[in-house]
This record gives structure tokens, C-alpha cells and sequence, in this order.
């Protein structure tokens, strides 16, 4: 496996098993600072088993999960891994409905989370700059006053990229975001993560072969918890043994 330094997570012979069931075997993967990888597969390949190993959500049984080169994340809980950087955005989108698009960005802001702190915190002009900043990567700069029960789905899925963002990620996991989505916000989506990798990390879980293919991203195939193949999606498209798999299905 290649070095460990200069990488922002470093995944090397990770295998776990659930009830003799090898969900990840032997999972090798390596993510750059600021670079987006996307990872597609059929169902079971274990896409979702390794966003949990890297949030500490699952234990691997053996191997190596390192972030930002030095980090051991095995022997870290949800919560410590979480605080490091790394922000995991799910499926479905959990926002503060009855909120405005505004608050729901004050209250993911990193900031004193004491209770005292908390109720005395006012923002500051930084703070400001920081969310409109945000609002504008995620398409919603103009729905900032709205309760975020009236956007799109599409819109909500930004909203939440926006809510981590807030929280200032080096490493952001995007599972499966334009599900649901019309097909001019899937095409808005791929450009917002284009985006938000120019500075960080990104990797992102996807089966719509279009919205990977906007992305222009480099690609790995799982299949049976281990990678099948990787490189451009033309590439991994041609392989054989990914399209007899995955693709032919």
C-alpha cells in the first residue's frame, strides 16, 4: 500500500464480519486532501459498512483506517471522530424543518457547545461572513429567510451539505445526494461538490452513473467488501469484471 503521509484517510486490509458474513474484505482505499473520490457498487458491496467503519460507528476486525495521515479512527468513538473533521451527510436529509434556512446554519456553526455558552453566544461579524458564504456554495443564499420546511428535497439535501459544512470538515462522506432529485438540481449538485472539494475532502456513494460521470471524479468499484476497480469512470465502466457484476445487471 502506498505512503500513509499526505493522505486525509488511509484505508488498508480493513475486513469486518457480521454473524460470519464478510461485509468488508481486505478494503483498501486512500483519499487525498482535497481530492473527491466516488464510490459505486451494487447493493451489498459494503459502500455503507465502510462510512461506518471511518465515522466509528462499526469496529473493522483488522486493518488500518488512518485520517489525515496520523489518526488512528479504530480507536476513536462517533463523537471524538466527528470533532476531528470528519462530517458523514446520510440519504435522507435531516434538517430544522420549522427553522429558517439561516438558523439552521447558526446552530450547525462550530462554536461553544456549553449550555451557558450556547445561550449567550452572539454571532460575530466573521460568523456572518462565514454563512452567507455557505448559503452561496449550497444554491440557497436567496431562500436564507425561509423555514426550511418550504424548500425541494434537492434544496433540503444542500441545506444539509450547508449544516456540515458549517461544522468546517476536512473529510466530508456524502451518501447516495441525488436521490429524489429533478435532473437540473442533480447537475447543480455535482458542480456544488466540484466546489467544496477544491478545499476538502470528499468522498461520495452514488448510483446514478450520470450524476458520477458530472462529477469527473476518480472511481472505485466495490463489490463483496473489497475494490473490484478504480480509475476514471470510463475506465471502471469498461472493466469487464465490473460490468459483468455490477454494470450488467
Amino acid at each position: 500500500m502506498a505512503d500513509k503521509t499526505g493522505t486525509m484517510l488511509y484505508l488498508d486490509g480493513v475486513s469486518v464480519s457480521f454473524d460470519g458474513f464478510k461485509a468488508i474484505n481486505k478494503l483498501s482505499i486512500i483519499v487525498h486532501p482535497a481530492e473527491m473520490l466516488a464510490i459505486i457498487g451494487p447493493n451489498g458491496a459494503g459502500k455503507t459498512t465502510m462510512m461506518d467503519i471511518i465515522t466509528g460507528k462499526t469496529r473493522p476486525d483488522d486493518g488500518e483506517v488512518l485520517f489525515d495521515g496520523r489518526t488512528d479512527l479504530t480507536k476513536l468513538d462517533e463523537a471524538a471522530i466527528a470533532n476531528l473533521g470528519i462530517g458523514r451527510k446520510f440519504q435522507k436529509p435531516t434538517v430544522f424543518e420549522s427553522q429558517t434556512v439561516w438558523d439552521n446554519l447558526v446552530m450547525a456553526l462550530r462554536k461553544p457547545r456549553g449550555v451557558f455558552s450556547a445561550l449567550f453566544y452572539s454571532m460575530s461579524a466573521d460568523d456572518e461572513a462565514r454563512i452567507t458564504e455557505i448559503l452561496d456554495t449550497v444554491r440557497l443564499l436567496n431562500r436564507k429567510d425561509d423555514f426550511a420546511a418550504n424548500l425541494s428535497h434537492g434544496q433540503k439535501q444542500w441545506l444539509e451539505i450547508g449544516m456540515l459544512l458549517a461544522q468546517d470538515p476536512k473529510l466530508l462522506l456524502v451518501d447516495e445526494p441525488v436521490a429524489g432529485m429533478t435532473d437540473s438540481e442533480t447537475v447543480e449538485t455535482a458542480k456544488l461538490l466540484k466546489e467544496i472539494a477544491k478545499t476538502r475532502s470528499v468522498v461520495v456513494v452514488e448510483h446514478d452513473m450520470s450524476f458520477v460521470r458530472d462529477l469527473g471524479s476518480r472511481v472505485t468499484c466495490l463489490a463483496e467488501g473489497s475494490v473490484l476497480a478504480e480509475g476514471t469512470l470510463d475506465q471502471v465502466s469498461a472493466n469487464p469484471v465490473v460490468i459483468e457484476r455490477y454494470l450488467g445487471r
